[in-house]
């Protein structure tokens, strides 16, 4: 079984449509996983929503899913949320906040937008010195124990950076990196960055044996017209992410 994974597309249909194109000239998938924060950002969310319901994937809820979805909209709703929910019908919002946390894919392959039990909290990330970077395996352990012992890999996303775990003793954890935003800072506490380093749609692609076990992973990076993009930003008044669209790194 081949399963392609994209995730963290933020409205960049662009980015989505390259990637979607480089994975018909791979072969196509047998199945294609979509892991969450599908249209929040300053870019395409409404055709982004509308390219996505088309394609009817399996979807998982992330947390600016659910941010986007806020109803009634108030001072809380940070920029990026608040544009996309303007872009959208209820309906499509409604869509959004109904996805389910977690999806089994096959037996023993679970896929969920950050961690198995919470849609905002990093699984496999550490905040040190303001730059994500990989957790002590000791608390990725521990964020691991909702899952079924049973669980052979985790697909997952949210930290927009590509990773590829074998947990000794566990599953193996693989993050595609983000299909549409190669950069972002955060600055609930403790404040931080996550940079790509590069302004490539990401995404991923994972062969299973007959058995169901994972054989052979690979980590995929697309160019696309990420200047366009970076136009859009500017033209809604997010520079900062115009920055992180054209390098995949924050301005200083």
């Amino acid at each position: 079984m081949r399963i392609a994974v994209i995730a963290d597309i933020h409205g960049n249909v662009l980015a989505l449509d390259a990637v979607l194109d480089d994975l018909e000239r791979r072969g196509g998938a047998d199945i294609t996983i979509d892991l969450g924060d599908c249209v929040s950002g300053p870019l395409w969310p409404r055709e982004t929503m509308e390219r996505l319901q088309a394609l009817n994937l399996p979807t998982v809820r992330g947390n600016h899913d659910r941010r986007v979805a806020q109803d009634p909209a108030d001072e809380t709703m940070w920029p990026s949320d608040r544009y996309a929910r303007d872009q959208l019908t209820v309906a499509q919002r409604e869509a959004l906040l109904a996805l389910p946390l977690t999806l089994e894919i096959v037996p023993g392959v679970i896929a969920f937008h950050a961690r198995p039990d919470h849609d905002e909290k990093y699984l496999a990330d550490a905040i040190v010195d303001g730059q994500l970077v990989r957790a002590p395996l000791a608390a990725i352990r521990r964020r691991l124990k909702p899952l079924d012992p049973a669980c052979q890999l985790v697909l997952c996303g949210h930290s927009h950076r590509s990773e590829l775990i074998a947990v000794p003793g566990g599953p193996i954890i693989f993050n595609p990196g983000s299909v549409g935003c190669p950069a972002y800072d955060d600055d609930t506490p403790p404040a931080h960055v996550s940079e790509q380093g590069s302004p490539h749609a990401r995404y991923g692609i994972v062969e299973l044996r007959e058995d169901g076990r994972p054989n052979r992973f690979e980590s995929i990076a697309v160019t696309y017209d990420h200047e366009a993009a970076a136009r859009q930003a500017e033209t809604v008044g997010r520079p900062e992410w115009a920055h992180a669209l054209r390098t995949g790194f924050m301005k200083d």
